[in-house]
C-alpha cells in the first residue's frame, strides 16, 4: 500500500503545484498587471499632471495678461476720461468767452444807442428851450410893449384928467374971483 505520509507529500505537493499554477502564477501575473497598470497610470498621471499644470501656468499667464490688459484699458479710460473733461472745460471757456463777448457787445450797442438817445433828447430839449425861450422872449416884449403902452395911454389918460381937472378948478376959481 502506500504510504499515507507520503501520500500526503504527494497530495501537499500536488496542491502547492496547483495553488502555484493556479493562486500564485495568476496572482504574479496579476501583480504585474497590476504593477503594469501603475506605471501607465503613473506615467499618465504625470502627464496630466504636467498637462495640468501647464495649463494652469498658461491660465495663470493668460490672467496676468488680462488683469494687464484691464489695467491698460482702465488708465487708458481715464486718459479718455481726461481728454474729455479737458475738451468740455475747454467748450465751457469758449462758450463763457463768447457769452461774454456777446454781452460786452450788447453793452456796447446799447450804450451807443443810449448815447445817442440822449443826444437826440438833448437836441430836442435845446431845441424846445430855445423855442421857448424865443417864445418867452417875444411874449416879454409884447408884454413890455403892452404894459408901455398902457402906462403911457394911463399917462395921457391921466395927464389929459389932471389937465382937465386943472382947467375946471381954475374955471371954478375963475368963476370965485369973478
Amino acid at each position: 500500500m502506500t504510504e499515507p505520509k507520503g501520500q500526503a507529500r504527494r497530495a501537499s505537493k500536488e496542491v502547492e503545484e496547483a495553488v502555484q499554477e493556479e493562486i500564485v502564477q495568476p496572482f504574479e501575473q496579476v501583480q504585474e498587471q497590476v504593477e503594469q497598470v501603475v506605471r501607465e497610470t503613473e506615467e499618465k498621471a504625470v502627464r496630466p499632471l504636467d498637462e495640468v499644470l501647464g495649463q494652469a501656468e498658461r491660465a495663470y499667464a493668460a490672467y496676468m495678461e488680462a488683469e494687464r490688459q484691464v489695467a491698460s484699458a482702465y488708465k487708458e479710460n481715464e486718459n479718455q476720461i481726461a481728454k474729455a473733461y479737458k475738451r468740455a472745460e475747454q467748450q465751457a471757456k469758449n462758450s463763457c468767452d463768447e457769452g461774454i463777448r456777446e454781452v460786452l457787445r450788447a453793452r456796447d450797442e446799447f450804450m451807443a444807442q443810449a448815447l445817442r438817445a440822449r443826444d437826440e433828447a438833448v437836441a430836442q430839449a435845446e431845441k424846445a428851450f430855445k423855442k421857448a425861450k424865443e417864445q418867452a422872449e417875444r411874449t416879454c416884449e409884447t408884454g413890455v410893449e403892452e404894459a408901455w403902452q398902457k402906462r403911457e395911454e394911463a399917462a395921457a389918460q391921466a395927464w389929459q384928467l389932471r389937465e382937465e381937472t386943472i382947467e375946471q378948478a381954475w374955471n371954478i376959481y375963475s368963476k370965485l374971483v369973478r
